[in-house]
Formats: C-alpha cells, sequence, structure tokens
C-alpha cells in the first residue's frame, strides 16, 4: 500500500480484475449472444435460414432458444474459461496501468490535489489501454473464435490457439484485430473518464461509494461507451472471429473492410447490431464491476489497516518487554558478577602457577 487509504498500482489491478471476472461469469450467456448476433452476415433482401452450422439468429431471445436447443444449455456458456482468463488479464493489465499513469499524472501536476480533466482522464484510459491491449489480445481473439464455432467443431482454448497459429496467418494471427483494439481504446478510456467525472460531480471529496452508487455511475459510464464505439466493436469482433461462409475463408484484413462488408451487404445500421445484449451486458458487467471493485478495495484498505496496527501493537509490545526485561537483566548481573569472580578465585588457588 503505497499511502495512508490509498491503494497501490497492482492492489487496484487485483481489486478490479476480481470484480471484473465474477460480472463477467454470471452475464456470460449475454456475451455469447451479443458475438453471435454481431459475426452473421443477414445480406438485405435474402431469406435466411438457421442451422447447427449456419448460424441465423432474429433476436436476443431468439438467440438463447436457438443456442440452447441446438448445443444444449452449455453451449451459452461456450469459451468461459478463456473468456474469464482474458477478462482478468485485460482488466489487471488496465487497472494496473491506469493506476501507475494516473500516479504519475498526480505527481508531476503543477496545482496539487487537481482532479484531472475530461480530455486527461481520456488520455490516461486511452493509454491504459492500449498498454493493456498489446498484451491480453492473444486471449481475446482465440475466445471470439471458441464463441463462434458451430456444434461438432467445439475445440479447446490451447487447440483453438494452435488453429489460429497454424492459419495463414501464423503467430501474428494472434494480434488480429490489434488496431481495432487499440482505436477501442477509447472504450474504456470513455468509460472510466466518465465513471471518475460522473463521480467527482455527483459525489465530491467521497474516496468511497456506497454499492448501488457505483453500480449506477458504473451503468451510465459504459451505457455512454457502448452507444460511441459499438460499430468498431461489431468491427474488430468480425475480424477476429471466422470469416463469413460467402467470403470461402478468406479472412478480413482491417476493421474498415469488414465495416464496408457489412454495410453493403446489411446496410449501415447493420454496424450497430448486437447493441441490444451489448448494452445490457455493459450495464450489468460495469455495475458490477465497480460496486465489486470499489468493494475489494475496501477490503484492502481494511486489510492493510488491520496489519499496521497489528505491526505496530507488536512494537509497542517489544518495546515494553525490553524495558520490563532491563532491569532484571541489570539484577541478575550485579548478582551473578561477584558470585563468578569468587568462583575464578577458588580456580586460581586450585591450580598453582606453572614454573617458569
Amino acid at each position: 500500500m503505497s499511502g495512508e487509504g490509498k491503494l497501490a498500482p497492482w492492489e487496484s489491478a487485483i481489486a478490479g480484475a476480481s470484480g471484473a471476472v465474477l460480472a463477467n461469469a454470471l452475464v456470460y450467456p449475454l456475451d455469447i449472444v451479443k458475438t453471435r448476433l454481431q459475426v452473421q452476415i443477414k445480406k438485405k433482401n435474402q431469406e435466411n435460414h438457421h442451422s447447427a452450422e449456419h448460424h441465423h439468429y432474429e433476436s436476443t431471445i431468439d438467440a438463447i432458444l436457438k443456442i440452447v436447443e441446438h448445443e444444449g444449455i452449455h453451449g451459452l456458456y461456450s469459451g468461459l474459461a478463456g473468456a474469464l482468463a482474458g477478462v482478468a488479464s485485460t482488466n489487471f493489465a488496465y487497472f494496473y496501468w491506469y493506476s501507475v499513469v494516473r500516479d504519475l499524472w498526480t505527481k508531476y501536476e503543477t496545482t496539487p490535489g487537481q482532479h484531472p480533466g475530461t480530455a486527461v482522464e481520456l488520455s490516461l484510459g486511452a493509454v491504459a489501454g492500449a498498454l493493456a491491449q498489446v498484451f491480453t489480445i492473444p486471449v481475446a481473439v482465440i475466445t471470439t473464435r471458441q464463441q463462434t464455432q458451430p456444434k461438432g467443431h467445439k475445440k479447446g482454448f490451447w487447440e483453438t490457439g494452435k488453429d489460429v497459429v497454424h492459419s495463414e496467418d501464423g503467430w501474428s494471427g494472434l494480434w488480429r484485430g490489434l488496431k481495432a483494439s487499440l482505436v477501442l481504446c477509447v472504450n474504456p478510456a470513455i468509460t472510466y473518464g466518465a465513471y471518475q467525472r460522473l463521480k467527482d460531480i455527483m459525489y465530491p471529496g467521497r474516496a468511497r461509494l456506497h454499492p448501488w452508487e457505483a453500480f449506477v455511475l458504473g451503468a451510465m459510464s459504459k451505457s455512454l461507451a457502448t452507444l460511441t464505439t459499438q460499430p468498431l466493436i461489431v468491427a474488430k469482433v468480425g475480424l477476429q472471429s471466422r470469416p463469413p461462409p460467402a467470403r470461402e475463408g478468406k479472412p478480413f484484413k482491417t476493421f474498415g473492410e469488414v465495416m464496408a462488408y457489412i454495410i453493403e451487404h446489411e446496410g449501415p445500421f447493420a454496424l450497430f447490431k448486437g447493441i441490444g445484449p451489448q448494452l445490457l451486458k455493459g450495464l450489468l458487467v460495469q455495475g458490477l464491476l465497480m460496486m465489486t471493485k470499489e468493494r475489494v478495495e475496501l477490503l484492502f484498505v481494511l486489510l492493510f489497516a488491520y496489519l499496521r496496527a497489528a505491526k505496530t501493537k507488536r512494537a509497542k509490545l517489544a518495546a515494553q518487554l525490553k524495558e520490563q526485561a532491563a532491569p532484571v537483566a541489570e539484577t541478575l548481573k550485579s548478582r551473578a558478577m561477584p558470585v563468578a569472580e569468587n568462583v575464578l578465585e577458588k580456580a586460581k588457588t586450585a591450580f598453582p602457577a606453572t614454573a617458569k
């Protein structure tokens, strides 16, 4: 802990990652649904039929029912382990770097105690998001592939990763969509920038929020970020998933190419497909994340306060024992010295001196 009531970057990272894993585990079926909706291509004026091999979903509810029908309940949790690993690593990296860059800004800010403005908050969030994405995007690529695998072609996390590496992209395939992800760093930047600004405006001077307050602020900030960046989110999913059947296995190269393809075949409004589950997931995840993060951070504060108190108590007890032991040691020393000197004198007389 870096200071009284202030968490070190790694502590804030653990708190954020814990909240993210819990929140995403609770709403994971929505993540599956929004991914499936975003990767499907519904051509204009063409009737689409759903099958186990070729997905076609009309809505969030329709997607849930068809996934359960064809894949069972566990189909709603396809790729869960990899997704949660990705969520944990991404959020740990994001909150760690966000804490680091925010502390650096605070350290070198000329006006002590001044809160960062909106532009600064967005910049700090973007830098943290970019650093986090570079290290964690391979997990996101593999998870997206797992979520869009048809029944009968399901593979584990490592097997899916090997398929990506053995594709025409090679190892670079694990970083497919990196440019789009870096652009999408504005999403968490908007989310956490808005969260900090709303927190400063609505609850000025408050270091800790009540759970429901953190939930509401998290949901509001995420909704704003999602509405702003939804076309880029759809393009990123298209980049990282398997190409649609109409492209005959030819993957997209850029998120601009994905967006152009969607507009050509489905119209511009298709760039917002999956917005329903995306928004609902974002509301619940971000609300639960910030609520949990606030609680975990509070636990850290309490834990370190307890450890400091225990350390202080042990130091005081040791000092008291030393103080009480000093007179006893002095008494023993004063009594023992004459006895020791007497024994030494007797020893000298018992052994005659050696002749020179």
